[in-house]
């Protein structure tokens, strides 16, 4: 087969050289990654304290500790999703968002780019509102008050260094990502040491109650772990070689974020038990800390030694930076791959003066907490359908691509459908978002949700009026009961898209065709 890619120079991803490569064929002499070094670097952006602070937000729906940690265990669970959607790289030996040209269309693509581009920079705004949250507390400690324009400096600076491992590329975040593993790990290690001293195993709050919350707490686990990564996951893996161990790919990526994210989350969960913003703990104290604009003002008010803190804050800096190196680079090749005629880099930056944008808004406009919160719902309602189509779609072409036509987009392209549409792809897609939306159930008060008539599933099964979290009293707002939007999604549009392509038996012509061409080359 003939290489689509002589435009790119061998060895193009080298660390601490800028990456010219964007959405375009990994050749083979450039695959220099193994399933280990794929895994080191999902190791190290895990090691995070975005999943620390998630478990105290888990914490916030009023879970009693011992029901968090299995809730934690479950939906960490679906970093086996990540493994799987990250085997298809290899073979294509090009980005997710590229690939997706195969079950959608090469036009059909784009749309789901655009969504996957809002979603990256949706994580890439909460790691610098978290930045930037650290930052203040920092200053607060020096003794400094951080003013509106103080924090607006904050946030323009991080965004300029931000964006700096991603302006390199692939190769220099798997360096540095790997490198610092042990540091993460140590830390967190102290912390954890610190909080079995001083955690409390509390009941759950008496509004947390019923199986229809804890559907509710596994979606939101579930979508800030392994179903929130899986767009990313072929961006990396396509610098494996294309004969790379499935095995071992999906065992070094689950080993790699599974284990980190479950001991993150649940050292989080204790936290919010000590971290409370009041000296005689309480869960409704501890939930007004965790929910306001920064949760990291919680730390103050607990019995953490100052210098601790003082580390603590800085390492999770320096982590946030990390982790959002990946954000910006999978949401840069999601421009190239809507069309834009950007490089990569080119795309990482104005990516990063997009979301230093939002966050200037989300600071000054929103809770943390809040933010999260409708975040999180609309990652679950198209990552669940997108997902469920990509890998039925993989499986019915009995998990194999032409990387050639993969990178065209012409009317004659393998992969261009019906107009530039697999319009069997894009109806199963509508429909998968709306049962998801259906079934989606808002998270519990105090963030009420105005459009519960959107949700008649969820509302079936429990939708009640909110208490008020510190008062108990019925407020205006609604949320809605059992949550099943991931599976609704996952399964409703997989489902169909197989059951469409049985009748029009579009996936079958394909192959057809690519084996021929595949004899001609």
């Amino acid at each position: 087969m003939t290489t689509p890619n002589d435009a790119v120079a061998p060895n193009d991803d080298i660390a601490f050289h800028v990456e010219q490569r964007g959405i375009d064929f990994v050749p083979a002499s450039d695959r220099w990654a193994t399933p280990r070094n794929i895994g080191a670097m999902w190791a190290g952006s895990s090691l995070n304290v975005e999943y620390f602070i998630y478990g105290a937000l888990l914490m916030g729906f009023g879970f009693s500790f011992w029901s968090a940690v299995v809730l934690i265990v479950v939906g960490n669970l679906s970093f086996f999703l990540l493994g799987l959607a990250s085997l298809q790289g290899p073979e294509a030996g090009t980005t997710a968002f590229t690939i997706s040209r195969a079950p959608f269309g090469t036009r059909g693509a784009k749309l789901i780019s655009f969504f996957n581009w809002m979603t990256q920079l949706g994580f890439e705004t909460e790691g610098l509102i978290l930045i930037v949250g650290a930052a203040v507390v920092l200053t607060q400690m020096a003794g400094f008050h951080a003013n509106s324009t103080a924090r607006v400096l904050f946030i323009i600076l991080a965004t300029a260094i931000q964006a700096v491992l991603p302006y390199f590329g692939h190769a220099t975040m798997v360096k540095v990502l790997r490198s610092l593993i042990i540091p993460f790990a140590l830390i967190f290690l102290a912390f954890a040491v610190f909080a079995a001293d001083h955690f409390h195993a509390i009941h759950a709050a008496p509004f947390a109650s019923g199986w229809q919350l804890w559907t509710a707490g596994l979606a939101f686990t579930i979508a800030l772990s392994g179903l929130g990564w899986t767009e990313c996951g072929n961006d990396y893996t396509r610098y494996l070689p294309r004969d790379a161990s499935r095995r071992q790919v999906v065992g070094w990526i689950f080993l790699s974020t599974a284990l980190p994210e479950i001991a993150l989350m649940v050292i989080g969960a204790m936290a919010f038990t000590f971290l409370s913003g009041s000296t005689a703990w309480s869960q409704d104290a501890a939930s007004v800390a965790w929910n306001g604009s920064n949760p990291f003002e919680a730390f103050q008010h607990g019995p953490l030694p100052s210098w601790f803190l003082a580390i603590f804050l800085i390492v999770a800096i320096v982590q946030l930076f990390g982790i959002n190196s990946l954000d910006l680079y999978s949401s840069g090749v999601s421009l190239q791959a809507m069309g834009l005629k950007l490089k990569r880099y080119q795309a990482v930056l104005l990516d990063s003066a997009i979301a230093g944008s939002l966050t200037l808004y989300a600071t000054f406009q929103s809770t943390f907490s809040l933010y999260m919160k409708e975040f999180v719902g609309v990652i679950i309602v198209w990552i669940a359908p997108w997902f469920g189509i990509f890998i039925v779609d993989w499986m019915l072409r009995k998990f194999k691509y032409s990387a050639q036509e993969l990178q065209r987009s012409d009317r004659g392209g393998l992969y261009f459908a019906k107009g530039g549409v697999n319009w069997n792809a894009m109806v199963a897609f509508v429909v998968g978002l709306l049962l998801a939306l259906s079934a989606f159930s808002k998270a519990p008060p105090p963030v009420s949700f105005p459009f519960h008539w959107m949700t008649p599933v969820s509302n079936h099964f429990g939708g009640v009026c909110a208490a008020d979290l510190v008062h108990g009293t019925c407020q205006a707002g609604w949320y809605g009961g059992a949550d099943f939007s991931i599976f609704f999604g996952i399964f409703g549009a997989g489902a169909l898209y197989a059951v469409l392509d049985y009748f029009t038996k579009t996936v079958k012509r394909q192959t057809e065709r690519q084996s021929a061409l595949e004899l001609q080359s």
